[in-house]
């Protein structure tokens, strides 16, 4: 701390102010300053603090004093700091709030964070080194000269000027940039829009309070449990899907709405067959490929195979990729449906290199 001096807080001439930040304490090595919480200035000649209530309370040092400089991270209670260590002090320096110090570095400590916006610019500074273009009759070190007259005034106010000019310059860079991002927002919100219209239960569909082994124990009473909960949330989902979805597609929907509390393939399984059992809408069916399915208790088998057949004969023949286009299925249901049809001896297939294909069975 004794490397600093009175200062009234005023920019030289070539002097440009870098950054400031509120809410920093200094500290004289691992000691606490006698002095307040206030704000600290980077310049490209100095390191200012002044007092926010008392603004007469202004010191500074010149940059060049520093040796090297090291961030260190904040912890339970205690605020991130930058520990900035310090060249023997000038024998020329003028007076200051120490006249001795028994440290070679001293610390800022940021109550208000921004210090990793300050330690960037104080790297710039010390890498830039702009203080050594200053004119010999306006070094900062060698005492308090300060820029008077209307010729210096007028230098500051252009150098002011072209600051200004250059930040509002960068500014109008950013926010065209940004409007070219905003646009590219507003096609991908539309984009999502369009992809969940009329699906509003997706929205509802997150499970607020998800049966658990925790709160359910384990065994028949959580499946029995997890079975009403599976009910409750599958009902608008089948009914949309025209009665039957996959387990595998269910095992994702059922997923995304339990958010964290994620559910196994095995309990799911247990308890989709507790549906029969507990009198729910919906059944557990396994079909001769193995496929496992979750569907209503009142989706009819016969109105499956009539609708299979309805459209194999209007097209004349199908896979169960253009069946599951036509009925909005996934193949994979569309394609046990074309084969409960055939088992039935509605339909008869042609598999050859092309792939599976349906026909009537005209016999």
């Amino acid at each position: 701390m004794d490397r600093f001096s009175w200062s009234n807080g005023l920019l030289e001439i070539n002097e440009t102010l870098v950054i400031q930040q509120r809410g920093v304490r200094l500290y004289d090595g691992d000691d606490k300053a006698k002095l307040d919480v206030g704000v600290a200035l980077l310049s490209t000649h100095r390191l200012i603090w002044r007092d926010v209530k008392n603004h007469e309370c202004c010191i500074a040092m010149p940059l060049s004093q520093i040796l090297l400089f090291e961030e260190q991270a904040a912890g339970i209670g205690k605020s991130a700091k930058i520990v900035i260590h310090l060249q023997a002090t000038p024998a020329n320096k003028e007076p200051g709030p120490y006249q001795h110090s028994k440290y070679s570095f001293i610390k800022l400590s940021f109550k208000e964070h921004g210090q990793i916006e300050f330690y960037r610019r104080l790297t710039e500074e010390m890498t830039r080194k702009r203080w050594e273009n200053t004119p010999a009759s306006q070094i900062l070190t060698a005492g308090r000269t300060r820029a008077v007259g209307i010729v210096g005034i007028e230098r500051k106010i252009e150098e002011k000027r072209k600051e200004t000019d250059k930040n509002i310059s960068e500014a109008f860079e950013d926010l065209s940039k940004l409007m070219v991002k905003a646009k590219e927002m507003v096609e991908l919100s539309r984009s999502i829009a369009n992809k969940i219209k009329d699906k509003s239960y997706l929205l509802s569909m997150g499970i607020a309070d998800p049966v658990t082994r925790e709160t359910h124990g384990s065994g028949t009473h959580y499946h029995m449990q997890l079975a009403k909960q599976l009910d409750d949330m599958l009902q608008a989902p089948l009914e949309e899907r025209g009665g039957m979805m996959a387990l595998t597609e269910v095992y994702c929907l059922v997923n995304r709405a339990r958010g964290m509390e994620l559910l196994s393939p095995e309990d799911l399984v247990n308890a989709c067959k507790m549906f029969e059992s507990l009198k729910l809408p919906l059944r557990l069916r396994v079909f001769d490929s193995g496929v496992m399915v979750v569907q209503l208790q009142s989706h009819s088998e016969e109105e499956m195979i009539a609708s299979a057949l309805d459209n194999v004969s209007d097209k004349g023949s199908l896979t169960a990729e253009e069946f599951a286009k036509l009925l909005g299925l996934s193949v994979l249901l569309s394609k046990e449906r074309l084969l409960l049809a055939e088992k039935m001896g509605h339909l008869c297939r042609d598999d050859s290199v092309e792939g599976l294909r349906f026909y009537p069975n005209l016999f």
